[in-house]
């Protein structure tokens, strides 16, 4: 928002036509230069980092020169002007740094002499046209995405890694998004692009085995990225589109550089499905509106007509076998193909989350058919699935359990035992907003 002007604003003179318009056009140039700045480089940091990458194959160093590149257009566009094509000026201006720095490090003789051929045909930073290849820049990006989500990093160093490279957020941002302290962001960020460093991991696409292992790291960073975003675990929000919208981008972008691999398109379909409920997950005053009290006018049918292209993509480059993400997809499109809650194929639910079952077991993927047990079979059937769950480690703190345990003794009528759960649930959730639900639904039973 802007800010308001005080009464001392308010009684300033205007300003002398021979003066204050002069100096007010340059203010208005210049902060259109800045602004334009801010958004050319958040759209195509991920793209400079790439490409300068795989000259100077150092994650860390490649990020430190794109940011040189951005110091750079800070300086020469509010005086020059915005270049016609300001994303190829920042990868040419980053490129010639890292041209630079090899030059001056004896260390980097050799890479020099194997990028020969880059040196000659890179541009100079005001001409920047023939900077980068299109195809290259795609490749670089694959690399990219591959490296910041390497195995030898954690699932939490990924992910902050991923978001600062390929999502373009800033630490405070990062941070933000997952209610962490600045500084704990700012660590596993460069813990991780030291470890890649001395780790000499390879700034390259894996093939065979390893790529299909590393494609999984790969897919369930962006994944968690988006659920973060879709059902926060902690805070007072419990959407933050943003976070949902970068997992998204992340994903398209990965399905248009690797099109013959149906778990990504799967994944990409999962998420836009999911995106497509946004507007109708929360009342106007934040709070979470439950599947089944969705105004399913406010689906974004766009967003939908999508996921049905991504998945038809993923079940058309499978081999016959649907993975995980495709599975979940297909559990997706049937909630967004019913324009009722009572129309839902739930049969058909159950039966995916069985085959999912088999595919990727875990208590989660075993809750939530039980979920859909309940509306084929009935919530006595479901409510053993639920017991059986009881005793696993990993739920034991999962507030979804109890809730779901909640919502299958009120069904049954049991309503003492569902409104204790319901408490049970809202004592382990570690979110505002969805606290405030479970004690609600703890209040309304009985």
């Amino acid at each position: 928002m802007e800010p308001q002007p005080t009464a001392a604003h308010a009684t300033e003179p205007a300003p002398d036509p021979a003066h204050g318009t002069a100096g007010t056009t340059a203010d208005a140039a210049e902060h259109a230069a800045e602004h334009a700045i801010e958004t050319v480089f958040r759209l195509e940091f991920p793209r400079v980092v790439a490409g300068v990458a795989r000259l100077v194959r150092d994650v860390g160093i490649a990020e430190e020169l794109a940011q040189d590149a951005l110091v750079a257009a800070l300086e020469r566009w509010p005086r020059d002007g915005v270049p016609d094509n300001p994303g190829a000026w920042l990868m040419a201006t980053a490129r010639h740094r890292a041209v630079d720095l090899i030059r001056r490090r004896e260390t980097y003789a050799r890479k020099l002499a194997e990028i020969g051929r880059d040196l000659e045909t890179t541009a100079p930073a005001g001409e920047p046209a023939d900077a980068a290849d299109p195809d290259d820049i795609d490749d670089d990006l694959l690399r990219l995405v591959f490296t910041a989500c390497h195995p030898v990093l954690s699932p939490e160093a990924r992910t902050a890694l991923t978001l600062r490279l390929l999502g373009g957020l800033t630490t405070a941002e990062i941070a933000r998004a997952f209610l962490l302290p600045e500084p704990t962001v700012a660590q596993r960020i460069v813990r991780a692009k030291r470890t890649l460093a001395t780790k000499n991991v390879a700034f390259e696409v894996p093939y065979g085995p390893d790529r299909e292992a590393r494609l999984g790291s790969v897919l369930d960073v962006i994944y968690l990225i988006f659920n973060e975003g879709y059902a926060a675990t902690a805070g007072d929000d419990w959407l933050r589109p943003a976070l949902c919208e970068d997992a998204l981008r992340l994903a398209r972008v990965l399905s248009s550089l690797m099109p013959k691999e149906p778990e990504v398109h799967a994944l990409t379909a999962l998420l836009e499905f999911q995106a497509s409920r946004s507007a109708a997950r929360t009342g106007p005053d934040g709070a979470p509106v439950l599947l089944k009290d969705q105004n399913r006018r406010r689906w974004n049918r766009l967003l939908i007509s999508r996921g049905v292209t991504a998945l038809g993509r993923a079940e058309a480059t499978g081999a016959g076998v649907p993975g995980p993400y495709t599975l979940q997809a297909a559990i997706a499109a049937c909630h967004a193909h019913a324009y009722a809650y009572e129309d839902t194929d739930w049969a058909a639910i159950a039966r995916l989350y069985a085959l999912l079952a088999v595919r990727s077991p875990s208590p989660v993927v075993e809750l939530n058919r039980a979920v859909a047990v309940s509306m084929t079979e009935g919530p006595a059937e479901a409510l053993r699935l639920v017991d059986a769950l009881a005793g696993e480690p990993s739920l034991r703190t999962y507030h979804l359990l109890p809730s779901v345990r909640a919502d299958l003794l009120s069904r049954l009528g049991r309503t003492a035992e569902a409104r204790a759960e319901f408490e049970r649930a809202a004592a382990l959730t570690h979110n505002e907003r969805e606290r405030e639900l479970l004690l609600r639904r703890a209040a309304e039973t009985g």
